[in-house]
């Protein structure tokens, strides 16, 4: 086996992947598909004990609305072995040497390090929990919620507690998950929060609108409030959480402040990274700079095609996006990876919360003038039976009044509804075009004019008033 590359006796090329998930696993699988294991050889390392799963389900695992675990994993490692896929588990690369092409890695559990050469590399490294350096925040009790093994340690520590407080740091779309699956559980629940309202992803008038809701379920919010210490009690175990001005009593914390990349393996190797932290990539999300290294998901930062800024947005439809293009380019074919608009939804109970494109602070640092309306519909026509209330926020741009971002919040049927606007996003259309979209109208889906055609005809006529101006 040369040192210089993968390749071995018989001409086969190696495609080393490190991280077995949504990224990696769906770069193998594609590169896969192009060359059969006589053409290229794939070799693919994931520290964990899973592969191909959804973070983004465990909320709904540990809040019990999905029952069981195996139901988050779309693919075994079994079933990658079986296609040809030489599948590492449990084994963490540790090193990367570009010159040389080739990585380093440990077994987990045995600690035996070997170095293993490449001719393609894939980093598909996924975040990293914001772990706060606070004192007592490693005591029992307190949790992450990244992986199917702080999933289950989660809900082993939650069957087996006695008492029924629970604290949620952070206010995103996690902690506001975790909030409703704790809920659903049964305890009572306090989330603190260091920004002026939940959900930062909006702008704060309509993070607002989602604060009211989680009140109403019975959350206690503690905003412009930042954890300080995590108190213990005599058996070591979390008893409280405390802030500059007061003590919330926990029998359980969880941490939802944020992912941040995982590229400490990058950094150390010396590839391009960008103001977030994350791989910069080329358009077939080659990592800048090197021919053969690939990156992807949660560990890249990504063109965002409304500001023509980059941008970190850590979600499983990019990440499997990322390697649906990263395996076809690395199994000898061609694709690209053009950017994002940024949309994402997610809901508390029965409210749905749902935004792509600019928020307001997004669109003044990139240059950009706009115009920001908000309106209130409902999601049916209003004598249908079931009509629930909905607000839309829009921004358009100043005099070429092109659609910059949509927020909604809203109960059953508000969120899909962004995305219209992520689509409209994407053809940068003006909010005047969209005016015109002929969208699908019953009564029972929807009002005569859909609530996005109304914040966009609202958009329209305050752009041509702020025109004659």
């Amino acid at each position: 086996m040369s040192m210089s590359g993968g390749r071995d006796s018989g001409g086969r090329e190696r495609l080393v992947v490190v991280g077995g998930d949504a990224a990696g696993m769906s770069a193998a699988s594609q590169a896969r598909r192009l060359k059969d294991p006589g053409e290229l050889e794939i070799v693919a390392f994931e520290r964990g004990h899973f592969t191909s799963f959804s973070a983004c389900g465990i909320p709904y695992w540990v809040g019990g609305e999905v029952p069981e675990r195996d139901r988050l994993i779309a693919r075994t490692p079994e079933e990658h072995r079986a296609r040809g896929i030489d599948l590492r588990l449990r084994t963490e690369v540790t090193e990367i040497d570009v010159a040389g092409r080739r990585v380093r890695a440990r077994d987990v559990d045995s600690g035996a390090e070997s170095w293993t050469p490449y001719d393609k590399l894939v980093l598909a490294t996924g975040a990293r929990p914001v772990r706060p350096d606070l004192p007592g925040a490693d005591a029992p009790g307190v949790h992450g919620v990244q992986t199917l093994d702080d999933g289950q340690a989660l809900l082993d520590t939650l069957g087996r507690t006695r008492g029924r407080r629970a604290v949620v740091v952070g206010a995103g779309y996690i902690g506001v998950e975790m909030a409703e699956a704790l809920i659903n559980r049964g305890f009572e629940v306090t989330v603190v929060n260091r920004g002026t309202e939940p959900m930062s992803t909006l702008d704060p008038d309509m993070g607002r609108l989602v604060h009211r809701a989680m009140e109403g379920l019975g959350i206690t919010m503690v905003n412009d409030a930042e954890v300080t210490k995590v108190l213990t009690g005599e058996d070591g175990r979390v008893r409280a959480v405390a802030t500059e001005d007061a003590e919330y009593p926990a029998d359980v914390v969880i941490l939802g402040i944020g992912v941040r990349p995982e590229t400490s393996l990058a950094r150390a190797a010396g590839l391009p990274l960008g103001s977030h932290g994350g791989l910069l990539t080329d358009l077939a999300m080659r990592v800048r700079g090197h021919e053969n290294i690939w990156a992807g998901g949660d560990c890249v930062e990504v063109l965002n095609l409304v500001s023509g800024q980059e941008q970190y947005v850590p979600l499983g439809t990019h990440a499997n996006k990322h390697g649906q293009v990263i395996g076809t380019n690395a199994g000898g074919g061609y694709a690209t990876f053009p950017g994002v608009v940024g949309t994402a939804v997610s809901k508390v109970c029965d409210l749905e919360i749902a935004r792509t494109g600019l928020r307001e602070k997004d669109a003044r640092r990139a240059g950009l003038r706009y115009e920001a309306v908000t309106i209130e519909s409902t999601s049916r026509a209003g004598y249908y039976p079931g009509a629930a209330p909905m607000t839309v926020k829009m921004l358009a741009e100043s005099r070429t009044g092109r659609l910059l971002g949509v927020q909604i919040v809203g109960r059953e049927g508000a969120a899909k509804r962004v995305d219209i606007a992520a689509v409209a996003l994407t053809a940068r259309m003006t909010v005047d075009e969209m005016t015109a979209l002929d969208l699908g109208y019953a009564p029972p889906f929807s009002p005569v004019w859909d609530p996005v055609l109304v914040a966009a005809r609202k958009a329209a006529s305050k752009v041509r008033a702020s025109s004659a101006l």
